[in-house]
């Protein structure tokens, strides 16, 4: 009996043993797990605590604006509302759907497809609708759908419509610059993007900033440009005009200041809303003003004649033959529109003589008539404060064949942009420099400061101020009685400028097309001292194609207004080019504004 109890005492000591043991493992472990919790892993722990009552949102300034020369604003922003869904609290997504379809006229499958990828993928917000017409908005709160709401944000607005949209593009949803100015100067019209942590309550409710800290993201920088609204707007309806008479399938019009090659207007058709985009085809939002090299035709001649007085292989007196209108050279026949015999140089011009151009132009050769092209800027780019510019075609002479020197010195066998060419053309009407042309004059910040103001920039001199004067004197004549510019003479100023008539290439062919032409005509008002240079640009007008009887009168019609808008006297006195022979360099900001 003593050893049957000696016996259970040894069994209950080793109960209790196992007892304590297990017990001193499991505090053990309840220890190490504490001990993990509160020390190992305290921080990560706490962040996630905190994360759970917190809400990362994105905050941007609004973007800048962008105003014409005299502060009127071309494009601003607007709080416009947008709906969004929590997809795990719409309770029937597909009646949900059906009920904003009809009121908003969204795709009812895209509206149910985003609400169903939202909920399955635990999502609390995603967007149905960005932008929403504001008239729509009551509807849509009287829907009453849960989970369902409505948020502003900040939508780009052009207020005048198509006007100028080619140069100033548009703006994407995210109010990032998809295309022209707006492209290009995105950097700086861009707001400053933060991210804001917010407190929320118990239900998921935000209450206040964390920390209470809250700055508001500073707003895009504003653009002021050269552009003149009231040039722009003339412009734009005078080509419209033209393309209405002409039937024309495009055109462009360009108004520069030659003295420092600020753009005042640039009109370009096709165009667009920028407002609505999504109803136009990609080639109507192009800027063909500088995306679209041509074959510039006589205008070309232009630069032909200085180049040719420059290296004193010509005076404006001197006799040209013109062959009575017909002239093989290098196995290709050479027409004038009239026949002609011996004309002075100055005449050749005047009546816009192929064969006259052309003899002149074979005296240059092949090397220098490229140089001097290239010297005027063709073949390259003007370096615009715009995105998307050509370089144009302009081949080098080892290319050339024995037909390419005569038809180079009439613009053929080499395209430039309108842009490219009014450039050019500019630095005839300024004393010889060839300027790069602008359309932003400065960039301000919010509270006014300029951070960016423009100056005339010179590129290079091309021809000296003398050959500048001889042939300002020879573009006047184009424009006097008999000259093939004379449809562009206005009373009370003197005129120098060019036409040019160019026929396009023919479909699947190396020649030439005896239907389709490039009207356009360029000239420079007052001719003695410049303070206007318009190009003027019809494509494919119908019927007669001259762009004495085309462009020309659309270019009195734009610059006789602008001349009245911007009340420059009548009198033609005899300036000084805004060139110094002193010191031959253009004149400073002050003396040419």
């Amino acid at each position: 009996m003593l050893s049957r109890r000696k016996d259970k005492k040894r069994r209950l000591k080793i109960k209790i043993y196992l007892i304590m043991f297990l017990l001193i493992i499991g505090f053990t472990g309840v220890f190490m797990r504490l001990f993990n919790l509160h020390v190992v892993k305290n921080q990560a722990l706490a962040s996630r605590a905190e994360k759970q009552h917190q809400k990362t949102i994105i905050l941007e300034g609004e973007r800048g604006t962008i105003l014409d020369r005299n502060g009127k604003i071309l494009a601003a922003n607007l709080d416009v509302p947008s709906m969004y869904a929590s997809p795990v609290s719409v309770k029937d997504q597909a009646a949900a759907s059906k009920k904003i379809s009809l009121a908003t006229g969204t795709e009812y499958n895209i509206l149910k497809n985003k609400m169903k990828s939202g909920k399955k993928s635990g999502k609390n917000f995603v967007w149905l609708k960005r932008r929403i017409d504001p008239a729509k908005v009551e509807e849509v709160k009287g829907l009453g759908i849960e989970g369902i709401g409505l948020i502003m944000e900040s939508q780009r607005f052009y207020p005048k419509g198509n006007l100028l949209s080619n140069v100033l593009g548009f703006a994407g949803l995210d109010n990032n610059g998809l295309e022209g100015l707006e492209l290009r100067y995105d950097k700086y019209l861009r707001g400053d993007k933060r991210w804001q942590v917010l407190e929320k309550d118990a239900l998921g409710k935000t209450i206040f900033p964390k920390d209470r800290k809250y700055t508001t993201p500073q707003r895009g920088k504003d653009i002021a440009l050269t552009i003149d609204e009231v040039i722009q707007y003339i412009s734009e309806r005078e080509l419209d005009l033209a393309l209405e008479r002409t039937s024309a399938k495009s055109g462009s019009i360009i108004v520069m200041d030659p003295r420092n090659g600020e753009i005042l207007a640039m009109a370009v058709r096709p165009t667009f809303d920028p407002n609505h985009t999504d109803s136009y085809q990609p080639s109507d939002l192009r800027n063909r003003a500088i995306t679209d090299p041509y074959e510039p035709g006589s205008t070309l001649k232009t630069l032909v004649a200085s180049a040719a007085i420059e290296e004193g292989l010509v005076t404006p007196d001197e006799l040209i033959y013109c062959e009575n209108g017909s002239f093989n050279i290098g196995g290709r026949v050479l027409h004038d529109h009239e026949k002609h015999g011996l004309l002075p140089f100055k005449d050749v011009i005047k009546v816009s003589s192929n064969i006259g151009t052309a003899k002149v132009g074979m005296r240059l050769g092949e090397e220098r008539l490229y140089k001097y092209i290239r010297a005027f800027g063709l073949g390259e780019k003007t370096d615009i404060d715009l995105s998307g510019e050509s370089i144009g075609i302009v081949r080098e002479p080892g290319s050339w064949t024995v037909k390419s020197l005569p038809s180079i010195s009439i613009g053929q066998e080499v395209a430039a942009t309108p842009i490219q060419l009014i450039t050019a053309v500019a630095a005839i009407a300024n004393g010889g420099w060839l300027m790069r042309p602008h359309l932003v004059d400065e960039i301000r910040d919010q509270e006014g400061n300029i951070v960016f103001k423009s100056a005339p920039e010179v590129i290079r001199r091309v021809v000296s101020f003398d050959t500048a004067r001889e042939m300002i004197k020879i573009l006047t004549r184009v424009t006097e009685r008999g000259g093939t510019g004379e449809k562009a003479v206005i009373s009370g100023y003197s005129v120098a400028g060019k036409t040019g008539t160019a026929q396009k290439k023919a479909a699947g062919s190396r020649g030439y097309s005896a239907e389709y032409f490039v009207s356009s005509f360029i000239g420079f008002v007052p001719s003695q001292d410049p303070r206007l240079i318009i190009l003027v640009v019809i494509d494919e007008p119908e019927g007669v194609s001259w762009g004495g009887s085309i462009a020309a009168p659309v270019f009195k019609n734009v610059a006789e207004e602008i001349l009245n808008y911007l009340a420059i006297p009548q009198e033609n006195r005899e300036g000084i080019l805004m060139v110094s022979r002193e010191n031959g360099q253009p004149g400073s900001i002050n003396e040419i504004r």
